[in-house]
């Protein structure tokens, strides 16, 4: 490869990363698996780094993402079982819990043991959604993905798009609204 391609690399893809890597982990369940995914989609990308023309780069990274994981899942776990085990942590990061506790605003153990339960109790609705669903919200929620990103990266229809996101919102809501804390 080139300088060039080195250096495209670097500004195309490297900024993504902590995204690839949070969908990564939604979407193995677990961090190691995740790291393994994330390291084999750079690697991929690389290679189909003169074939990014223009348009929205994190979009074409997650894609890589997105279908690196299902070839890594299809090819390592079977079908009927897909362990979760660091959702908890996934959560937290993505919602900003994660707190070293040295700024001004860190909350009182009552308040961070509500908000680590909130969390958890989100995280496993999300883990319980069907995969198709969990995708798409985790594309829109935590990436921040508009509806035609996301449908660039799942290659499914805006519609599908769209219809994915409000049935899987549907969904956690009956769930939160339904489980006794």
């Amino acid at each position: 490869m080139s300088r060039d391609d080195q250096i495209r690399f670097s500004n195309l893809v490297l900024p993504h990363l902590g995204d690839c890597f949070v969908l990564a982990r939604w979407l193995t369940g677990n961090r190691t698996d995740a790291e393994d995914v994330v390291q084999e989609s750079c690697l991929r990308a690389y290679r189909a780094i003169n074939r990014c023309v223009g348009g929205n780069s994190r979009a074409w990274i997650l894609t890589i993402v997105r279908n690196t994981a299902y070839t890594w899942l299809r090819n390592n776990r079977p079908a009927e079982l897909v362990m979760v085990d660091d959702f908890e942590s996934a959560a937290n990061e993505a919602v900003g819990l994660a707190s070293d506790g040295d700024g001004p605003d860190t909350a009182t153990p009552e308040a961070s043991l509500i908000a680590k339960a909130d969390a958890t109790r989100l995280s496993d609705a999300i883990a319980a959604l069907p995969a198709e669903f969990r995708e798409t919200l985790i594309l829109r929620e935590v990436h921040g993905l508009d509806y035609r990103e996301i449908a660039a990266v799942t290659g499914k229809p805006v519609g599908t798009v769209m219809s994915r996101l409000a049935r899987a919102r549907r969904r956690l809501i009956s769930d939160l609204g339904t489980e006794k804390s």
